[in-house]
């Protein structure tokens, strides 16, 4: 299901890949002071204050989050590159929905004491690992191709993690927590879905373009480089913080 894409051009044709890439690094690092799982501040004071259960506020609460995290979004995107039957796009995403959920949950109700930096850099892993998958790296070095919907699945578990430190640091009251977990999650499913379709939306257009197939190398050459930017970015607050 994965394609392999060759890296092969002129060189004036690879100059001119070279600046897509350049810019969405600059982007990333633009972006990088905040972490992928913040929270804004106005929604950090009102986590901290109220008590009890508030379902349609933490559903909206979630379903922030993952319209604004850009991790989540960079590895749906590589997810979803080289997949254009519903069912298979169905599967892939349940699978995520899964490994995201869980840990979330049981992240917040067991109290797991993980770095959110190692945490958040095995998230700019993951995004480094769709990309070279879609890129055909495994089979040219490796001659094996990893199983898609496992590390899916694996991966997902690890965003969770990332959102479920977050949430830890806000000591949200014990009254209620359960549900608003729950109803922050339905959000973060809600969430999900739309960031889905605006992706699905905007793939539409471009898998019909003759460009697709020509950029798609440089796309999945720009996804790589923002995970190990990730990956970097949190290593060092990892250091620094230690």
């Amino acid at each position: 299901m994965t394609p392999v894409l060759s890296g092969g051009s002129p060189r004036a044709r690879a100059a001119r890949a070279l600046l897509p890439v350049l810019l969405f690094a600059m982007l990333t690092l633009a972006g990088a002071d905040a972490s992928a799982h913040g929270v804004a501040e106005g929604d950090k004071g009102y986590i901290q204050e109220i008590t009890g259960m508030h379902l349609l506020p933490f559903v909206y609460l979630g379903a922030k989050h993952m319209v604004t995290g850009y991790d989540h979004l960079l590895f749906l995107f590589g997810v979803i590159f080289f997949l254009y039957r519903f069912q298979h796009i169905a599967i892939y995403v349940s699978l995520f929905a899964v490994g995201h959920s869980t840990t979330l949950l049981l992240g917040v109700l067991f109290d797991t004491n993980v770095s959110s930096y190692l945490i958040d850099a095995i998230i700019g892993l993951s995004v480094v690992y769709k990309a070279l998958d879609n890129l055909g790296a495994y089979r040219r070095w490796f001659g094996v191709q990893p199983d898609t919907r496992m590390a899916t699945l694996i991966f997902g578990f690890f965003h969770g993690f990332g959102l479920a430190t977050k949430i830890r640091e806000f000591e949200i009251a014990p009254d209620g927590l359960i549900p608003n977990l729950l109803a922050f999650n339905v959000g973060v499913e809600v969430g999900q879905l739309l960031a889905l379709a605006m992706i699905l939306i905007g793939m539409g257009f471009w898998r019909r373009t003759g460009s697709f197939l020509r950029h798609a190398y440089t796309a999945n050459v720009a996804m790589m480089t923002a995970g190990f930017l990730l990956i970097g970015y949190q290593l060092t607050g990892w250091v620094v913080a230690a």
